[in-house]
């Protein structure tokens, strides 16, 4: 069965960090663009960051570059977002997605609402003091 859980989420102060995983289960991470989105109380979803199978590159939104550290464990078969300096802004459920699609057109796909091949459940993140 494929499935991808995300991790990490919790409360925690302006300007703290939290660390969010996604776990896939059922395929092989390795051939996928992977890709994190977020969705707001009465707010579009806004694709945050995305990072492309093979060379591993990266790509974030305007919103959260310089803040936030997308990186890849294909032996883990996990993908983790490093949020840094995190403001009341970010609140939200994350969610990650894996497409086959090139990472710069998932992350576009998914602040544009358009359907990717995988996605998860989701988890909380709150900032607040």
């Amino acid at each position: 069965q494929v499935q991808l859980v995300e991790s990490g989420g919790g409360l925690v102060q302006p300007g703290g960090s939290l660390r969010l995983s996604c776990a896939a289960s059922g395929f092989n991470l390795d051939y996928y663009a992977i890709g994190w989105f977020r969705q707001a109380p009465g707010k579009e979803r806004e694709g945050v960051s995305c990072i492309s199978s093979g060379d591993g590159s990266t790509h974030y939104a305007d919103s959260v570059k310089g803040r936030f550290i997308i990186s890849r464990d294909n032996a883990k078969n996990t993908v983790y977002l490093q949020m840094n300096s995190l403001k009341p802004e970010d609140t939200a459920v994350y969610y990650c997605a894996a497409d086959y699609r090139r990472a710069p057109i998932l992350l576009l796909r998914l602040s544009l609402g358009l359907e990717v091949g995988y996605w998860g459940q989701g988890t909380q993140v709150t900032v607040s003091s």
